[in-house]
């Protein structure tokens, strides 16, 4: 679930991050922003920040975690205009994207589908609140059967919407997991 890149173990920098609303939102449901804290720095974009601050408040108070509320600097790339457009991206998926783009390489932690593919597209790492929770297996910040009960009460506990044969086959994935 790395979308061609995993993140770096321990003893390695971590790279950049820019999040959109949907990570911050869902990791705070599930009680879970300290995955967030080894990050020396997580970028949001005002646009993200004023939508989790409507939304989950509490998310953007977390004392472990280092947010930083940023604004894009530089003109929208034509590339990134063209994708908005196709995609119906709203405004914080693009200003997340437009951050990220300025500060490569980085990852985006995004949970909208169509953020990811504007993402590829734009040669942009992408992390979603599934790929989060399974990292914190390999970072040795949730044991395997903390990760297994957080997914199983994914869907009770957060808004995050996805298909049951995709959190299915996650959990398989976990289970499998030595």
């Amino acid at each position: 679930m790395c979308n061609g890149v995993c993140v770096a173990t321990t003893d390695q920098k971590m790279p950049l991050v820019v999040c959109d609303a949907g990570p911050l939102i869902h990791l705070d449901e599930l009680g879970c922003m300290d995955l967030l804290s080894d990050f020396s720095e997580v970028l949001v974009p005002e646009a993200v920040w004023r939508e989790v601050r409507q939304h989950r408040p509490s998310a953007l108070t977390h004392p472990s975690v280092r947010l930083r509320r940023v604004s894009p600097t530089v003109p929208e790339p034509p590339a990134l205009e063209a994708l908005a457009q196709v995609l119906s991206l709203h405004t914080g998926e693009w200003e997340a994207l437009r951050v990220a783009l300025e500060n490569r390489p980085g990852l985006l932690l995004t949970d909208d589908t169509a953020a990811r593919l504007a993402a590829g597209n734009l040669g942009i790492a992408t992390h979603g609140t599934i790929d989060i929770l399974m990292r914190a297996i390999r970072r040795r910040q949730r044991t395997k059967p903390e990760v297994l009960a957080l997914l199983r009460a994914l869907t009770a506990q957060s808004m995050l919407h996805l298909k049951r044969s995709l959190l299915d086959a996650v959990i398989h994935e976990v289970e499998s997991q030595a």
